[in-house]
């Protein structure tokens, strides 16, 4: 793998630029790491706001019109939508598994067929997320299944 690094006229914006053979796995972490590292949501708690790093998000679901995210041990609760979540980070670990909840694909510890075509997926912090059936071709294409 060879790297360059170019220094950018001061009116550029940054670019990185991946030129491959093949997009593997190794190079979509890349991207995924590059995407979300420095990447914040805002969530509030007990009208306290918090800054989220996007790498401590378990989930996000969508209740009663309100969107809370998830992450190991807490809950907050953010202004954004789904569709906005799934638009913005679609591409990184971020996978729709249902119409109510968007879940970290890099947070699943493992998923177990469950009746009617449904999966479920069991996540690092021993939580459980249903994944419809609707999304289950997904699901399977983004592991290779």
């Amino acid at each position: 793998m060879k790297i360059i690094i170019e220094e950018r006229e001061p009116d550029e914006e940054d670019t990185i630029l991946i030129r491959c053979k093949e997009l593997d796995e190794s190079l979509l972490k890349l991207i995924y790491q590059l995407k979300t590292d420095k990447k914040k949501i805002v969530g509030t708690q007990n009208g306290e706001i918090t800054m989220i790093e996007l790498n401590h998000v378990y989930y996000f679901e969508a209740v009663d019109n309100r969107v809370y995210c998830y992450c190991e041990k807490e809950v907050y609760e953010t202004k954004l939508r789904l569709y906005e979540i799934e638009k913005e980070y679609g591409e990184t670990d971020f996978f729709r598994a249902s119409k109510s909840s968007i879940i970290n694909l890099s947070k699943v510890k493992s998923i177990n067929p469950i009746f009617n075509g449904r999966f479920e997926a069991v996540l690092k912090n021993k939580e459980r997320v249903i994944i419809s059936r609707q999304y289950v071709a997904d699901l399977k294409q983004r592991f290779g299944i």
